[in-house]
């Protein structure tokens, strides 16, 4: 039996057209990829990660707020 969540999904998906739904699948898929992929990373690892990313910092690779908001209006 469908919880109330799913049937609704259900009902909104079906009101897509075949484009539509092909995006949201993809969408779901990425996001159960995504999962997969984080749950793979050992503690190790994802605080190697957090080390490279403040060593990157602290040698001023990185870009302001400010700067980044004038970068997207360039896209």
């Amino acid at each position: 039996m469908a919880t109330i969540l799913e049937s609704e999904m259900l009902n909104y998906f079906t009101q897509l057209d075949d484009a539509e739904k092909t995006s949201v699948v993809k969408m779901l898929k990425a996001f159960i990829n995504g999962k997969k992929e984080n749950q793979n990373t050992t503690i190790e690892e994802y605080n190697n990660e957090l080390l490279a990313a403040e060593s990157e910092f602290k040698s001023g690779n990185y870009i302001s707020h400010n700067e980044l908001l004038n970068e997207i209006k360039n896209w």
